[in-house]
């Protein structure tokens, strides 16, 4: 079979693969009806992702292996809205929802009951979906209103974003169209995402809303995919498009495109169904598993909100009612200071207990210092707390009337309380951080990094064993890992014999480590696997990384001065030095670095950054060309690099590239550098 063969047959494949896969995204998103197993989705989408990587050339814009992201982009590009994206007029009770009627009503000059459209105020994130013949082609945020900033590739990672438009019965797919819904998280997923960021030793998110803005402006959209987001959608920026008269039927022709509407719209009501609604709604938000606000009342029919207008900030024919925010005012009877799992410390209100939103609060997150004196809570004082959904809650304000002049300021402590090792605040942080490795209140965050499979990777030492074996004094520090042994192990709950013996062999399994691997295990802030691996190739043992200056480890290529810090700081602790110690006195063997020398190939050698978009590829598998023949690809243009490769829309790069007097090459001169001689 000839290679025109194979590459016909795999776009063959490939488009069966595609269409099936979106028949089947459509049916798990927008109907909640799946008709295959999860395992046979993924099976589908790895045979299309092998394919389309041994085939980059039948690689489609609307296929669903975009899902997963791609290569990290430079900054955000921003986009004008086709039509404005406007803030809304603001109410907050059911006279307001009467006053806006009557102001309709004013406005068209009508006696004639006015129908609306109604749906929950979703706490989300607004995005703007633009779709040419059927195909997404941009995804952009809200922005001012006017123009966005451009987040494609992170919009395609949303499994309830459809990448294609199917028509269904007698609706046509525009050839154009603009969609706009709100990105959101479920509380579900926040906490569970929460709970991997504290695994991880990664900042806590505050809310969902917070954590999905902040995963739709990743520039890398790797890290999007990773993240549980999903959208419903709320309209459209042009109407004339879809050939409807009513906002009613939008929602109803978006839902048969392929497109999620929230559950609970009701269209077409009177105003005192609006009222009912509202009622309604605001009962049911207690039960729900995504945050809302509040409720959107929308004018149902076209030719009205078109006769009303917009004024320049709003349009006169929407208005959104918010719910009374869950608060209530106690008294501050103490603020401690507790430590996670990552050393930072974090002030926490002791409250005289209130209920808000039928919910016991005896404590609120005060998150910081810098947010404590920012708000200047003082022990003794009165304070309005805020509830959301099942978010820690947080002190909204102080109110100072109440103070009498017994209030007392917090204080930051020196010294951990757990351990009393003298804390540190690094540069341009805001928290305060023990930086003891053997501090109780870390170590079973600690353990579960230091034996992940990134690290140690020591198999059956999960979370509920590390619990125990803290919980039950057996392990006090990561070097007691290495003191553990069958009858030890036996004493635990539900532990066997031969699960015991199992544990025990994959600790001693643990115990020759490369260097990059242990430095990653240990959790040094800002270090991560990758910033190990650099760390590990210029100091070949632990001994010399942990006696190297603040300086010489900043001049490593994309080491800054914020890790070299927190590198520097890890190793002066003598603490930390006693626990490397200790371990390998128990037996660890901190194995040199091989192979990050023994690169061959025709680009051996060579340093690349790659920017802009590529046509034949993506950035990502041009990563791997590249380095699958002996070549370094980095973030950042430097005096080292040889080349800067430049597809559309390159950025700032090919400046940088010019002042360095760096190569800068297209796409077909780096094929050119990657082909291989003929005869070679």
């Amino acid at each position: 079979m000839s290679i025109t063969e194979a590459e016909q047959k795999a776009k063959a494949r490939a488009e069966v693969l595609r269409k099936t896969l979106h028949y089947h995204n459509r049916r798990y998103f927008v109907y909640d009806d799946p008709e295959i197993s999860d395992a046979e989705y993924d099976r589908l989408m790895q045979e299309l992702i092998a394919l389309e990587t041994a085939y980059p050339e039948i690689a489609a814009p609307d296929s669903p292996t975009s899902r997963v992201g791609s290569a990290p982009l430079d900054k955000f590009d921003t986009i004008a809205h086709h039509v404005p994206m406007l803030s809304l007029e603001k109410g907050f009770d059911t006279a307001d929802i009467l006053a806006f009627d009557q102001r309709v009503a004013r406005i068209l000059k009508t006696t004639d009951p006015i129908r609306y459209t109604v749906e929950p105020k979703v706490d989300g994130v607004a995005v703007s979906l633009v779709y040419q013949d059927g195909i997404l082609v941009s995804g952009a945020t809200r922005g001012d209103g006017f123009q966005g900033e451009l987040i494609t590739p992170n919009v395609k990672t949303i499994g309830s974003i459809p990448l294609v438009l199917q028509s269904v019965e007698d609706i046509k797919i525009p050839d154009f169209i603009d969609v706009r819904g709100e990105v959101y998280m479920t509380m579900a997923d926040f906490k569970a995402l929460n709970q991997i960021r504290l695994n991880q030793g990664l900042p806590l998110f505050a809310n969902p809303r917070n954590a999905s803005a902040g995963s739709l402006r990743q520039l890398d959209s790797t890290i999007t995919a990773q993240r549980p987001l999903k959208m419903v959608i709320y309209g459209v920026g042009r109407t004339d498009l879809l050939k409807v008269n009513s906002h009613a039927q939008t929602i109803r022709i978006l839902k048969a495109l392929g497109f999620p509407a929230n559950p609970h719209v009701e269209t077409e009501i009177s105003v005192n169904e609006v009222i009912g609604y509202f009622k309604r709604i605001d009962e049911l938000r207690k039960t729900l598993d995504y945050e809302i606000d509040g409720i959107v009342v929308k004018v149902d029919r076209y030719d009205l909100q078109e006769r009303l207008g917009s004024t320049s900030r709003s349009p006169r024919w929407a208005i959104a009612v918010k719910f009374k925010a869950m608060e209530e005012q106690t008294r501050v009877n103490d603020i401690v200071v507790q430590v996670g799992r990552t050393g930072a410390l974090t002030p926490v209100a002791v409250l005289e207990p209130v209920s808000i939103g039928g919910v016991m609060v005896s404590r609120a997150s005060l998150h910081n210092e810098d947010e404590v004196r920012k708000k200047d809570v003082r022990v003794g004082d009165t304070v309005l707390v805020r509830r959301a959904g099942d978010v820690i809650p947080e002190v909204v304000k102080v109110i100072p009337a109440y103070r009498d002049g017994s209030q007392l300021l917090f204080q930051m402590p020196s010294q951990c309380p757990v351990c009393s090792s003298t804390v540190v605040r690094f540069k341009d942080e805001a928290a305060t951080r023990c930086v003891n490795a053997g501090c109780p209140a870390q170590l079973k965050g600690n353990l579960l990094h230091f034996s992940s499979k990134g690290a140690l990777d020591i198999d059956g030492l999960g979370k509920k064993l590390v619990d125990q074996l803290v919980e039950t004094g057996l392990v006090r520090s990561i070097e007691d890992i290495f003191r553990l042994d069958v009858d030890t192990l036996r004493q635990l709950d539900r532990m066997g014999r031969k699960s015991a013996e199992n544990l025990v062999q994959a600790i001693y399994k643990g115990k020759k480590v490369p260097l990059s691997r242990f430095l990653y295990g240990l959790g040094i802030r800002h270090v991560g696997a990758h910033a190990a691996k650099l760390l590990a190739a210029r100091y070949e043992t632990i001994d010399a990384l942990a006696a190297a200056e603040k300086e010489d480890i900043e001049a490593i290529e994309q080491v800054g001065p914020i890790m070299a810090e927190a590198v520097r700081a890890y190793f002066s602790m003598p603490e930390n030095l006693k626990t490397i110690e200790d371990m390998q006195q128990l037996g660890l063997e901190i194995l040199p670095e091989t192979g990050h020398q023994k690169v061959s190939g025709r680009l051996r050698g060579l340093s690349f950054v790659l920017t802009g978009t590529l046509f034949s590829m993506t950035r990502k598998m041009a990563t791997g060309k590249i380095e699958a023949a002996g070549g370094k690809v980095t973030g950042s243009v430097s005096a080292q690099t040889d080349y800067v490769v430049a597809g559309e829309s390159p950025g700032s790069k090919i400046e940088q590239a010019r002042r360095k007097n760096v190569s800068v090459i297209d796409e077909l001169q780096l094929m050119e550098l990657l082909r291989e001689p003929e005869g070679e």
